[in-house]
């Protein structure tokens, strides 16, 4: 299988700082047996409970898919912690799969390797065309103005989710309306010695961080990444979002248990929301089962749009999310015909509505949208904030460091807040410069 590989070794580099160490490149390229009969290797990620889950799941629509086309499909489910090594060995050493899976926040990153097929108007006319996609989502599929290599597969979006309980305890009837009214909520019910907080956070994750540091940007007016490309980490803007997010622990208006600082994990905040201790969570859609694992009924909770800060500072626009998701790709090499079959197969409405339901993501495909899996008051919200409220992450080739450089160092800010001392705007702009010299001698 021909791999066009120009750049990929620098692209590697800049992108591999953000997993763990994974197993080497895998999979073969498509074939034709001896009968005629072809057969296509795909890389799923994890979506699922587990990775059992995922197969239990797909391969039945995958044998579908065999029924309806004579095409095989061989599938192996990569875990997220070394799904993208084992992609970028791949990228180099030939040893590729056909389609596989992609964060979407990696489409740009993945794109610059060369090493993957173009979705050009051919290809989007292959699979159903362009205009059955959510704008939203087809934003996060490769770089601004050049033919993306990734289409969205699995959709997803932050809310605010609250407990019921908590806020009728505190004589709260309304959930918030603005960002003002989340803090106010926060601070009636916080009671540090009654270990009852307002709402807990990730705050030991780099990749938490560096989405809320991006999607309150927006609502400050502020670009991380200006048109150029180049990092822009300490407009009184970007400033001004990061403290938002870090005054949630360290300033007045304190809702945040310090020792959230330390959950490194989503999972580890879930715990602090469904145990009780805190009252709200701001997560994705796919934390619902997470929920349930840990005993907390549906109706124990709402789910809301994260509120916006009104009014929105000058230049602000109305994001409250970033578009986040799966998408995609096929290698170059690959046999074009099958797999764009098996990727029209896989966006086709009918698949979108069985894949996301079980997966608990959302469709990316406007026909599924309105299907009565999606019914449920909760995907409502999180379809309206993916449709119309949410942003794309910068689509720049380095990417990953964006998120690595800036969520890293809101870590630090909140791990010092956590110590009851409080993050100033000095120490936030120092800390932002700081992280835009690292994202300048790394890009």
């Amino acid at each position: 299988m021909r791999r066009r590989v120009l750049g990929a070794a620098a692209v590697a580099a800049s992108l591999a700082v953000v997993t763990s160490c994974g197993g080497g490149g895998g999979g073969s390229s498509s074939s034709t047996d001896g009968g005629g009969e072809q057969t296509l290797t795909y890389w799923a990620s994890n979506q699922g409970t587990s990775l059992d889950n995922d197969v239990e799941v797909l391969q039945p629509e995958l044998d579908k898919f065999e029924q309806e086309t004579g095409i095989t499909v061989e599938l192996e489910v990569i875990p997220w912690d070394s799904l993208l090594n084992r992609i970028l060995a791949a990228t180099t050493s030939g040893q590729a799969p056909d389609v596989l899976n992609i964060g979407n926040t990696w489409s740009a990153s993945l794109q610059a390797t060369g090493a993957f097929m173009p979705f050009d108007d051919a290809a989007f006319e292959a699979i159903g065309g362009q205009d059955k996609f959510l704008e939203t989502s087809l934003s996060s599929t490769g770089a601004e103005g050049e033919t993306p290599t990734s289409v969205p597969l699995y959709g997803l979006a932050y809310a605010l989710y609250y407990n019921k309980q908590m806020f009728a305890d505190a004589g709260i009837t309304e959930p918030p309306a603005t960002w003002d009214d989340v803090i106010a909520a926060g601070q009636q019910i916080t009671d540090p010695e009654a270990d009852r907080w307002g709402m807990t956070i990730a705050g030991a994750s780099y990749t938490e961080s560096a989405h809320f540091a991006f999607i309150f940007g927006k609502q400050h007016g502020a670009d991380f990444i200006d048109d150029q490309g180049e990092a822009n980490f300490t407009t009184p803007e970007a400033v001004a979002a990061v403290k938002q997010y870090t005054d949630l622990i360290a300033g007045d208006q304190q809702i945040v248990n310090p020792s959230a600082a330390q959950n490194a994990t989503t999972n580890e905040a879930v715990q602090d929301f469904t145990s009780g201790s805190a009252a709200m969570i701001m997560a994705q859609n796919n934390v619902e089962a997470s929920f349930a694992s840990n005993g907390m009924d549906p109706d124990q909770y709402g789910v809301i749009p994260i509120p916006l800060l009104d009014p929105l500072p000058a230049g602000g626009q109305a994001v409250n999310s970033h578009v986040a998701g799966i998408n995609m790709s096929i290698f170059e090499g690959a046999d074009t015909d099958a797999a764009l079959q098996f990727v029209e197969f896989m966006t086709s409405p009918e698949e979108q509505v069985t894949l996301n339901d079980q997966f608990g993501s959302l469709p990316v495909v406007t026909e599924a949208q309105d299907a009565p899996e999606f019914s449920d008051p909760n995907l409502a919200v999180y379809n309206e904030v993916l449709a119309n409220t949410a942003a794309a992450l910068p689509m720049i080739p380095n990417e990953s460091q964006f998120e690595t450089t800036v969520g890293s160092a809101i870590d630090d800010l909140l791990a010092s807040g956590a110590t009851g001392q409080p993050v100033t705007e000095a120490e936030i702009e120092t800390a932002m410069e700081n992280a835009q010299q690292q994202m300048g001698a790394g890009g």
